[in-house]
This record gives C-alpha cells, sequence and structure tokens, in this order.
C-alpha cells in the first residue's frame, strides 16, 4: 500500500528553505520570547537565565519544520513537544536545587506565552507558503512519464504537493488504455513521442520518469528529447516495495547514490540525540540515586544472586552489548536459548514481579546511556538469541539496530510491552520502531518520553 510518509522522506534529501528556517526559528524564538519577558518585567539577564537559555536551544535544534502540516496536527505536535520540555526542565531544575534562581512569574509566563507564540508562527508560515504558492509565476505543472502503478503514486505524491505549487496534468505511456492503471487510463495525454512537444507548447515545469532506464531506443530517445526541453526532470526509481528508512539521494564523488536505509542520527542529528541522552540520563540518575540503592538491597534480600542481571544484547548496528537491569528472576538465561517472561513465570521472584510491573528493574539501563551503549528513547534491545530467531521471520527486523537500542521505545508506548509469545505481536513491535526509524525527530523523543511516564504509571498490564 502506498505510504506517503515514505514518500515525503525519499524526496526530502536536499533541505528545504523551509526546513532550514525552522531548524532555528524554533529554538531562537523559544530563547527570544524568554528574554523579552524578562525585559518586560524589568528583570536583569542573569547567568542563571545565559544558562537556561543554552539549554532551551541545545534540547529543541533542529527545530521541526511544520509549515505543511495540518493546523491540528501542528497544535498537537507543539503542545506535547512543549510539555515534554518542561518536565524535563523542571527535572533538572530539582536536581539541581536551582529555582530560586529564576523568577517564578518569568517562568510561568514564558510556559505559557511560548507554545502560543510557535503556533501563531507556524499559521502565518503556511499563509505565507500558500499564498507565495498560488501566485501563477510559482506553479509548477508536471506531468507522469508511464501509467503504471508507480506513475499514479507519484501523481498521488503530486496532487498532495498542490497547496506547495504542484500541478499535475496527466500521463504520457506509449501503451494502450487496457494495458496501464486504470486510474491513469483516463489522464492519458499522449505517447512518449509527445512528451517534448506537450511541454513546449504548456509550459510544463517537471516531468517524472517512472519508466525503467534501459538500453531501449525509446527511452535514449525520450531523454534526448526532454533534453531539448527547459522542464526539470526526475527519474523515479521503483523501491516502494521495501521498508525506506531515512532514504535520500547522496552525491559519492560524481556518483548519484540513492540511500534506502540509513540511521536518522548522523550529523547534527547525532549530536543532537548524545547530548540529550546524557543530560536527562544525568538528572535522572541523580533523582532516583536513593531508589537505586533500596532496589539494589531489595533484590539481594528477596533471594540469593546479584543485584544487578548482565545480559548480551544487539546494539547499534547488530553490535553486541551488555545491558543492565536488576535481576527479577532466580535463573539468569543468558545463552543460545532464551525463554521469555510469562505471566506467572515460577523464575519470577516476588520482588522482582513488582519490580517488572513498574518497569523498574530498567533504571540501571541509564547507565547504559551514559556508556554510550544505549538510548533513552529507541527500539528496545532483544536477547541476542530472540535476534536471531526473528531475524530469519521478521522482514527487515534488523533495521531496527540502525539505532541504539533504548530504555523506551515508540511501541512501548503504543501497547507493545511484555511478552512476545507469537511472530504477529514482535511484527507489530518492528513496525512501530521502523515507524520511529522513519520520523525521528527531537520533539518526538519528548514526546514519547511523556508518554512513557503515562505508561509506567497507568498501564501495566502487559508487563510481567
Amino acid at each position: 500500500m502506498f505510504d506517503a510518509r515514505q514518500t515525503r522522506n525519499f524526496y526530502s534529501a536536499p533541505q528545504s528553505v523551509t526546513s532550514l528556517v525552522a531548524a532555528f526559528l524554533e529554538p531562537l524564538v523559544t530563547v527570544l520570547v524568554y528574554l523579552a519577558i524578562l525585559r518586560a518585567a524589568d528583570e536583569p539577564v542573569l547567568r542563571s537565565d545565559l544558562t537556561l537559555c543554552l539549554l532551551v536551544f541545545a534540547l529543541t535544534f533542529p527545530g521541526r519544520n511544520r509549515f505543511g502540516e495540518r493546523k491540528l496536527v501542528a497544535a498537537v505536535d507543539l503542545a506535547s513537544g512543549w510539555a515534554a520540555l518542561l518536565v524535563i526542565l523542571a527535572l533538572g531544575g530539582y536536581a539541581t536545587r536551582s529555582y530560586h534562581l529564576f523568577d517564578w512569574e518569568v517562568l510561568l509566563t514564558w510556559a505559557a506565552l511560548t507554545p502560543a507564540i510557535h503556533l501563531l508562527i507556524v499559521l502565518v508560515g503556511q499563509h505565507v507558503l500558500r499564498w507565495q504558492a498560488a501566485k501563477p509565476q510559482n506553479r509548477r505543472p508536471a506531468i507522469v512519464i508511464g501509467g503504471g502503478a508507480l506513475g499514479v503514486k507519484v501523481a498521488h505524491a503530486l496532487a498532495a504537493a498542490h497547496p506547495q505549487g504542484a500541478d499535475f496534468v496527466g500521463y504520457f505511456d506509449d501503451r494502450a488504455d487496457g494495458r496501464i492503471d486504470r486510474e491513469a487510463s483516463p489522464l492519458r495525454l499522449g505517447a512518449l513521442k509527445d512528451v517534448a512537444p506537450y511541454i513546449s507548447a504548456h509550459g510544463i515545469k517537471d516531468a517524472y520518469i517512472t519508466l525503467p532506464l534501459g538500453s531501449q531506443p525509446r527511452i535514449i530517445e525520450l531523454l534526448e528529447a526532454l533534453q531539448g526541453t527547459t522542464a526539470s526532470i526526475y527519474f523515479v526509481p521503483d523501491v516502494f516495495g521495501i521498508s525506506i528508512i531515512q532514504g535520500r539521494l547522496q552525491d559519492m564523488n560524481g556518483v548519484p547514490v540513492v540511500g534506502l536505509c540509513e540511521t536518522p542520527f548522523t550529523g547534527t542529528h547525532r549530536l543532537v540525540k548524545r547530548l540529550s541522552d546524557i543530560l536527562i540520563a544525568t538528572v535522572i540518575l541523580v533523582l532516583v540515586s536513593p531508589l537505586l540503592l533500596a532496589i539494589a538491597i531489595g533484590v539481594k534480600l528477596s533471594s540469593p544472586g546479584p543485584a544487578i542481571f548482565r545480559q548480551r544484547r544487539n546494539g547499534l548496528d547488530g553490535d553486541e552489548i551488555v545491558v543492565y537491569k536488576f535481576r527479577s528472576m532466580r535463573s539468569m538465561d543468558n545463552g543460545p536459548v532464551v525463554k521469555q517472561a510469562t505471566r506467572e513465570d515460577p523464575r519470577i521472584t516476588r520482588f522482582g514481579a513488582f519490580l517488572r510491573r513498574s518497569s523498574l528493574d530498567e533504571l540501571p539501563q541509564f547507565i547504559n546511556v551514559l556508556q554510550g551503549r544505549m538510548s533513552i528513547v529507541g527500539p528496545r534491545p532483544h536477547a541476542v538469541a530472540h535476534n536471531e530467531l526473528y531475524r530469519q521471520l521478521i522482514k527487515a527486523y534488523m533495521v531496527r539496530h540502525k539505532v541504539k537500542p533504548g530504555i523506551t521505545g515508540w511501541a512501548q508506548v503504543n501497547g507493545c510491552r511484555g511478552e512476545t509469545d507469537t511472530v504477529d505481536k514482535m511484527q507489530s513491535r518492528v513496525e512501530y520502531d521502523l515507524e520511529y526509524l522513519r520520523n525521528w525527530s527531537l520533539g518526538f523523543d519528548l514526546q514519547i518520553i511523556a508518554r512513557t511516564i503515562k505508561v509506567a504509571f497507568f498501564k501495566r498490564d502487559n508487563a510481567y
């Protein structure tokens, strides 16, 4: 089935001007609003205020491009991301005992005003972009060469981009109407020999080729004819039968390379992800250090054995790592065959059952985050034995290892927790993990963290 998100991700490799503006605009506006409120309140800008501004800028950069989103989606995304950021800042203030350094009236005004200003900027930006795109000189009439299933997918993408200036006109194909897609047949404008004359006569700006590029004389003739026009020419490879993860076109010393499966954490994204991991893990470990000691004592008293269970897992790029957990079982399976915990599992101690239901057994993994083995948010790590089993049963299973495993993840906050006693359950978990990889942003991470807190306290049905 056609996935619009894959099309959007695949064709957005060169960063647009709006994306670049959004990357700096969101953190910059957040900081400027705070400084403006300080000035309006006749408060001096102290070192603590500058520290807060730098921290907020680091946590919100790069800003998310919401100019193409629906108004309600943009509003909900802004509200959830801002709420999660405030929770993190509040925890940091509590851990460092720095609340007294700030004016509470300023903080509350900033917390209430900032998301409203962000939403106003998004709405104004959307209006400006639509106004610019509506100008006749900015419209881009487009044709699709090839009336097959792939051509129809491209036409759908062009139709969805109509508010941004795209005008889909029709298809060209040498095949008769009965041999092309039924949806393309009514909009067929002619054969391949008619493409170049049509472009010249109707001012077509973009031509998308969805036919295989081979040595057929008709394709060579088509390309030569198109190069005699002023239209931009795009080749659309038929890659929609596979799961595209962060797809982009790259230049490798002059050779165009199409990336189909890449990690989202490259360049500044990698830096932002690592800094947020270190900050959040440090704050949480400081806050829960007394609880860690109490749990360790409870584990030792509940049954013989070490307090910490070390298990082999697969991390980034499938490399083997050691993950820490509080021991919740009498046995410690860590070999080639690992039996998953089940409801009423006799191996689980009474204290261990409490730890698993409340997810407190996962707390030592924040140490793994500081070590760089794990991340706060990412696909949950499975035992090495489970990976060897499911990689043979589930398509694209190992793609989830393109990022570091996480303490929590998109799958877990959507109910995919606990035992995966069927392939369907694991399949569902993997699909959520791949969706996370396709759509990662720092705001998405903060949203998952906020939902994790809710799940941990109110929805523990699958954890045992």
